[in-house]
């Protein structure tokens, strides 16, 4: 009996290592698509890229929920919330696009590392969620994080922060729908509906606004972008099979990481102290919030489909 409880722990600790490693492994590809459309924004429409984008997760997609050969698990029983859900991810991508072509990736991650302060902030309201002392407290020292990332006031603020901000509420009510399917829908259709808005408002207007890469390196570059995409969601929904979101949450922190290297070696971009000072603070109170979500037993189903925010 107590070699079996221990072979199940040493094998549950190894599954939870793997998982581990899966979310890591994504937060490179995350910051990979990020690096791909910022390259890719000094010369492609943004809609271009976001249609990109959505190729390479709908692929995925397709393939994970197996919709092609079961079309019932098209079916959901809340259509509705399905498809604003659909359409809140479609603006949160395009937002975070927009923000990348004219941000360094440092920032645009500081930025988007607010995802869980707008979730508890916003989980009262939509979820009927108490929102305690401490929980205010870890949300304004979120704001505040991101207030010293971006300096509004000064010289160093640029307007796009705005727009990045505001596809961040859009992840934030993306996440919180996907918590409210998550007792009516099986994670297959919800997965197989993600993609929905961002195909369907694109792809009819494709051929007046596409534009041919200029070269070679611009069709790898848009390639490689779908296949972080496809990447990236497949490691997740592996990952969130294998250990519960409130243990993989805090290591989506290791993308401020990746998005630091890559902008300093791929565009040249150095952060600013404050930049530095700002996420170091932003990222303490998500990680805060997420372990107290995790001692308290929330519904910390962030499932796989939750960390989809940028594919």
């Amino acid at each position: 009996m107590d070699t079996a409880r221990t072979n199940a722990e040493a094998e549950d600790r190894r599954m939870r290592f793997l998982a581990i490693a899966l979310m890591c492994a994504t937060m490179i590809c995350f910051t990979g698509q990020d690096t791909c459309a910022k390259w890719l924004s000094a010369s492609l429409p943004v809609a271009q890229i976001v249609w990109a984008r959505y190729i390479g997760a709908a692929l995925i997609a397709l393939v994970a929920s197996r919709s092609l050969s079961r079309p019932a698990m098209l079916l959901s029983r809340r259509p509705r919330l399905q498809l604003v859900r659909s359409v809140l991810l479609f603006c949160s991508t395009t937002a975070n696009i927009f923000a990348v072509r004219e941000l360094q990736l440092s920032e645009t991650a500081t930025i988007s590392f607010l995802t869980p302060v707008f979730v508890a902030l916003l989980a009262g309201p939509v979820l009927g969620e108490r929102v305690g002392t401490e929980r205010m407290i870890a949300i304004a020292l979120g704001f505040l994080g991101v207030l010293i990332a971006t300096r509004p006031g000064t010289a160093a603020f640029q307007p796009i922060v705005l727009l990045a901000v505001v596809g961040v509420v859009c992840n934030s009510g993306y996440v919180l729908a996907t918590r409210k399917l998550a007792g009516a829908d099986s994670a297959q259709t919800t997965l197989a509906w993600t993609q929905i808005a961002g195909l369907v408002l694109l792809t009819p207007i494709l051929p007046w606004i596409w534009r041919h890469p200029h070269s070679a390196i611009d069709w790898f570059v848009m390639a490689a972008m779908g296949v972080f995409a496809a990447t990236s969601h497949g490691m997740l929904i592996v990952a969130h099979r294998f250990a519960p979101a409130p243990i993989l949450t805090p290591f989506t922190y290791t993308q401020l990481i990746w998005m630091i290297v890559s902008g300093v070696l791929v565009f040249g971009d150095w952060p600013a102290t404050a930049t530095l000072l700002g996420a170091a603070l932003v990222v303490a109170c998500g990680a805060y919030l997420a372990l107290r979500e995790q001692r308290g037993g929330q519904p910390a189903r962030a499932l796989a489909i939750d960390a989809d925010r940028k594919v």
